[in-house]
């Protein structure tokens, strides 16, 4: 069991002024497998003002030594791959084989790739009788959720400390556990004390406290439309600058020229990746009218492969979901599916055979749903699939932006020229194209409720720049 009593707070772990634990429990056996403490407010501030009285010396460093320090956090995250993947399945339950792949892979890659965006980014720019300066924005709040515990830290503090910010970190309390990992290895990284702050705890207390501190210039927020909601609000107080992605609801358009099969298999993976605990995760299959039986024939076969059990198993492709509270939840939405006359084509209410503990739903997939049912508006974040008819182009268009969500969403076609005008045409963050694979180089984030600020590439470094002008004489 890994048992954490300490903070990370200017550079020292320290004792929490409360006392408190949480447990972290294993969604696949309901173990306790580790315990993390609970931050407070005077926790809080002391970070922020560790974080603080470190931002001038981090911001002067000049860039060759922030690359040199970068570096080393990527090298110790290698070093430490396999007991972070094995963590991570340990506290949030996504299968072994693809922890390694997805949970640590992703975030090693990211802080590798700011090492490289350092080198060609240029912090100035020469316009007319000015000069441009790209200055870092200061103290940072990050707070994030449980789903991808690592990725969502990295994506949030590479970018930040390669611009010369300072940071305070609060983790989901159900998935913490890489998070304090994480900290071990910049702690060994020699990065300068207060750069980087750990404060565990409760978002009502810990989170609110850092949204709130007068000392905290920004917040990057990674969450549900609610929390994201209560960010902006305590935020507006003292005019902060902040990040927000909150979730989709993103749809998969299949035109009727498309590979239909690999199309179905490849939004159905999609879909079900994480347990479908993914915010940018396909959830709606929007198919021509004419193709439905076939689509929908297709879709429980590409369901089959997604076979439910120990995450630990070689032969596991979903694992549980993150608690018990997470799985309600998703029985509830596909309840709610069920008495709104959605055809079931797959899985549903009834526990997974075989599989009496832990926190496991069955991939569930429903036919003939229609733009007004729950289903097909919010957010389940579990692995179910609503698979939506459309008369022509138009129409599909009109059915994928009928949502409050705008964060990701998919065209397949085998006609170039129209599958990328249908997909210019979606109100999203980041669209693919007949399954091209994710780019951590380019811009990640959404539109309308799935938030503002974008992540990854230089698009996320500069979320955490503010431009200077200065003029001079000609």
């Amino acid at each position: 069991m890994e048992i954490r009593s300490e903070l990370y707070i200017d550079g020292m772990w320290e004792k929490t002024l409360l006392g408190q634990t949480i447990d972290i429990v294993n969604p696949a056996t309901e173990e306790v497998v580790g315990r993390i403490p609970v931050g407070g407010v005077e926790d809080v501030d002391l970070a922020v003002m560790a974080a603080r009285r470190a931002f001038t010396g981090w911001a002067g460093t000049p860039v060759p030594q922030r690359i040199a320090m970068l570096q080393k956090i990527h090298q110790g995250l290698i070093a430490q791959s396999e007991e972070l993947a094995a963590t991570i399945t340990a506290e949030m339950g996504m299968p072994i084989k693809l922890s390694r792949l997805i949970q640590i892979g992703l975030p090693v890659a990211v802080m590798g790739s700011y090492s490289s965006i350092l080198e060609e980014y240029s912090f100035t720019e020469r316009i007319g009788n000015s000069l441009v300066i790209q200055e870092p924005v200061g103290v940072v709040a990050c707070i994030t959720p449980w789903n991808y515990p690592l990725h969502q830290i990295v994506a949030k503090v590479a970018p930040a400390l390669a611009a010369g910010c300072t940071v305070v970190v609060k983790p989901s309390e159900l998935a913490s556990l890489t998070t304090f990992m994480l900290a071990d290895i910049i702690h060994e990284s020699g990065l300068p004390p207060g750069v980087f702050n750990l404060v565990s705890g409760y978002g009502n207390t810990v989170g609110e406290s850092l949204v709130s501190h007068p000392e905290v210039d920004m917040v990057s927020f990674t969450g549900s439309i609610g929390a994201g909601r209560r960010v902006g609000e305590l935020a507006a107080a003292t005019f902060k600058r902040v990040t927000l992605e909150l979730g989709g609801k993103s749809a998969a358009v299949i035109l009727d020229d498309a590979d239909l099969a690999t199309a179905i298999k490849g939004t159905v993976s999609a879909c079900f990746l994480n347990s479908g605990q993914t915010c940018s995760a396909h959830t709606r299959m929007l198919v021509p009218e004419s193709l439905y039986d076939t689509a929908a024939a297709l879709a429980v076969e590409a369901a089959e492969v997604f076979t439910l059990g120990d995450p630990l198993s070689k032969d596991t492709w979903l694992g549980p979901l993150v608690s018990a509270v997470q799985r309600e939840r998703v029985l509830n939405y596909i309840s709610q599916g069920i008495a709104e006359g959605a055809e079931l084509l797959l899985g549903g209410l009834e526990p997974p055979s075989g599989l009496e503990r832990g926190f496991f739903v069955r991939p569930t997939i429903f036919g003939r749903v229609t733009p007004e049912m729950v289903i097909a508006r919010e957010e389940i974040f579990g692995p179910v699939l609503a698979i939506m008819t459309y008369k022509d182009d138009d129409d599909a268009v009109r059915i994928a932006n009928s949502t409050l969500y705008g964060l990701a969403g998919a065209v397949w076609s085998k006609d170039d020229s129209r599958v990328e005008r249908v997909a210019k045409r979606l109100r999203a963050g980041q669209v693919d194209i007949n399954g091209a694979p994710f780019n951590l180089l380019v811009p990640f984030g959404g539109f309308k409720y799935s938030g503002h600020g974008r992540e990854l590439g230089k698009y996320g470094l500069e979320e955490f720049l503010e431009p200077k002008s200065i003029q001079y004489m000609q």
